[in-house]
């Protein structure tokens, strides 16, 4: 290569090209945003929100005898951290619907005749029912329940009742785990993965609808037609609801002949959930397409969207262990809703009553959403 001439390096032509990429990246505010905030959520969300050992978990008491042996194990229950008591259940039906509404994740069953056995030395059990559909959330406070026997001999059981306390544990705790008994994973992550790919493909799917059109002229035919936004919207919005449809199956289809999940749910009941949940998605990728100038952009902001998706929905890490801030923005976003709804399908066998709390904020995210994309849409090319 000639040293001389056009063929030769320039360095003065190569610092103009820097500086033009430069100049190019501070007039493109989305990817200025993304070099920027990508690094701060990710500190903020990895540093602050994500906890593996969750605490504080919501848990109700059905007392059918109340002494100062069943006090102290309450107590202990919530000195531990594991466990925020919310109020007591009149019975062992309500206690049930609660946990298959996921309001609770722990009902503490307290028999009538409790303290008279204890007394008596004859060892009687209290029962603990756990929601198990997320084997990480409920695992180390089930751990922690093993030595509360043993702290309520040591502050109730002195002077002439100082003998129950010895040996073995004046009591039992007896620890059911509901919906997922074997602590499968599988289980869990399964279901999940749905909310996750339809999310990530659906978004990235619409979000580069209109910027595709923008970028290659055919926008102009659109803008030169009498259709109004709304119309624009829907129609680019219902062919990839088909899409997501057969994603959907497909991953059924997996998690029941491959993965061995059970499917105690309404299969008509999943699918309209999913229905719900492809049109919250496809609401987003076309507000973002809407928002975007190019498709890089687009792209930039679909994994923008996605990634506190992944990490504050509850696929990742337990719902229960992040704090209310990370709480707050993940009860914004619908896969949160989404993974109850299907998780409860499954495992659990919900029908509209239980799935309705979860039901309603995605619809509503749907309308805020679609309001949104239909004010951005720009009637120019400009």
């Amino acid at each position: 290569m000639k040293r001389n001439g056009r063929f030769a390096f320039s360095f003065e032509r190569w610092w103009s090209i820097v500086l033009k990429e430069f100049l190019q990246l501070r007039r493109d505010r989305v990817t200025f945003g993304m070099i920027v905030g990508l690094p701060i959520m990710q500190l903020l969300l990895f540093g602050f929100a994500i906890n593996t050992d969750p605490r504080h978990l919501p848990t109700a008491v059905i007392a059918a005898d109340q002494s100062e042996f069943t006090r102290s194990f309450i107590a202990g229950m919530e000195n531990s951290t594991y466990f925020r008591m919310i109020g007591t259940l009149p019975d062992e039906n309500a206690g049930r619907e609660a946990l298959m509404k996921g309001t609770v994740q722990f009902v503490v069953s307290i028999p009538p005749d409790f303290t008279r056995k204890l007394l008596r030395g004859e060892r009687p059990a209290l029962l603990v029912e756990a929601d198990a559909t997320d084997p990480s959330a409920t695992s180390a406070a089930i751990a922690a329940l093993a030595q509360l026997p043993f702290s309520v001999a040591r502050t109730d059981l002195k002077g002439s009742l100082a003998p129950l306390a010895g040996g073995k544990a004046p009591f039992d705790v007896q620890v059911q785990r509901l919906y997922n008994p074997e602590g499968i994973t599988q289980y869990n992550i399964i279901p999940g993965l749905m909310g996750v790919i339809l999310t990530m493909t659906m978004v990235m799917m619409t979000g580069l609808a209109m910027t595709r059109e923008r970028e290659r002229g055919t926008m102009e035919n659109l803008l030169a037609t009498p259709v109004k936004p709304i119309e624009v919207m829907t129609g680019k919005i219902v062919p990839y609801i088909f899409i997501g449809l057969i994603q959907s199956t497909i991953v059924l289809i997996a998690a029941r002949w491959v993965f061995q999940v059970p499917f105690f749910g309404s299969v008509l009941v999943l699918y309209m959930a999913a229905l719900l949940f492809i049109a919250a998605n496809l609401t987003v990728g076309i507000t973002l397409s809407s928002l975007a100038q190019n498709q890089l952009q687009a792209m930039q902001l679909t994994f923008f969207y996605f990634l506190p998706n992944i990490l504050l929905s509850g696929f990742m890490f337990p719902f229960a262990g992040m704090p209310g801030w990370a709480q707050a923005i993940g009860n914004i976003l619908p896969m949160t809703y989404f993974h109850r709804i299907i998780r409860g399908i499954l495992l659990k066998g919900n029908g509209w009553t239980e799935l309705w709390p979860n039901v309603w904020p995605m619809a509503l995210f749907i309308v805020v959403v679609m309001t949104i994309a239909v004010r951005f849409y720009r009637r120019t090319l400009d």
